[in-house]
């Protein structure tokens, strides 16, 4: 089959497509034609060989998939060939072929085109269980909790947000430029601050009454960290995602403590199988079936043939598209 390596580390010109041998499935496993797959920053992070992949996944990148379900491992009651499905791996998306657990595998409804699915299991099983996780927004109606999503137009962000406004929050974003807030209302923000132009404290507060966010779901990192407490209400919750903007940086203790805060971040890729599983089927219980009634839907800016995984690399680096970009085979 073909796939998109990384001939060494570096930028987006050290990714190749070379033939590869075809993935088997193993015991619990099925095959899968992939259709597309899903660009996160992650892989721009593996490409610069600062997230490598964890033990027994492919070498070449992509988190998340989508295709068709053409061999299996064993003898499986809940799948059988011919399945769409939607995959989160821990590698091994931008190829051909791909082997997946199927304790990993999302239905793709018949409605739903299956290219756009790629762009969904990552970014629905992050946000997912991290404002569910530690944002402690439970798996049920959150009218009254009020939550702040740094990146509301990047790849997590447009789910995120369409997922706090099915379970009926008040949601704040965070986005650059006019164009761009707009559209993030349009997914069910309340409140969209241009962060070019704008403070996000202080819309954030005069929105809230001087009151605050229960929770922040941040993709920015260090650059932010003094500032998402600003904008936390006594006990709220700030869950660090992503650190696009530094690892680092001075953290007031005493302020954590005097509100009750709490600070904490997630990855998924390292996770377990069994805890990919658990986090897999509570999304396919409570969040996937928003796709049936219109409140959840993947929302693409590009689609890329796999020949040209560096200029995809490139889109998602450049911070111009909206939503998800796309690598199709």
């Amino acid at each position: 089959m073909r796939a998109v390596e990384i001939t060494r580390p570096g930028g987006p010109e050290q990714l190749h497509v070379r033939e590869v041998e075809d993935p088997r499935p193993g015991p619990g496993e099925v095959l899968v034609e992939v259709a597309a797959a899903g660009v996160n920053r992650a892989d721009l992070l593996q490409r610069e060989g600062h997230y490598p992949p964890p033990p027994g996944a492919p070498p070449w990148p992509g988190l998340e998939a989508s295709g068709t379900v053409v061999a299996l491992g064993d003898d499986l009651d809940t799948w059988a060939v011919g399945d769409r499905v939607a995959a989160l791996v821990s590698g091994g998306g931008y190829a051909e072929l791909l082997a997946v657990p199927t304790g990993q595998l999302l239905r793709v409804p018949d409605h739903l085109d299956l290219v756009d699915a790629a762009g969904l299991p990552e970014a629905v099983c992050t946000a997912w269980s991290n404002l569910t996780g530690p944002g402690r927004l439970g798996v049920g109606p959150a009218s009254g909790a009020r939550v702040l999503v740094h990146g509301g137009s990047g790849g997590i962000g447009t789910v995120a947000l369409q997922l706090l406004a099915a379970q009926g929050a008040w949601v704040a974003t965070t986005a650059g430029g006019t164009e761009r807030t707009a559209r993030c209302r349009e997914l069910g923000a309340d409140l969209a601050v241009d962060h070019r132009t704008e403070d996000f404290v202080t819309a954030v507060r005069e929105a809230t009454g001087g009151r605050g966010v229960d929770v922040v779901l941040d993709v920015v990192g260090g650059a932010y960290l003094g500032r998402n407490l600003e904008v936390l209400a006594d006990e709220g919750r700030l869950v660090v995602i992503g650190t696009q903007r530094g690892r680092n940086a001075e953290l007031d203790l005493g302020a954590v403590m005097a509100r009750r805060l709490t600070v904490t971040g997630t990855t998924l890729r390292s996770r377990s199988l069994e805890a990919k599983a658990a986090i897999v089927a509570d999304v396919a219980a409570h969040a996937w079936p928003w796709l049936d009634d219109g409140r959840l839907r993947p929302v693409v800016g590009a689609r890329v043939p796999l020949d040209e995984a560096p200029r995809a690399h490139e889109l998602v680096e450049s911070g111009t598209v909206f939503g998800k970009v796309l690598l199709l085979p």
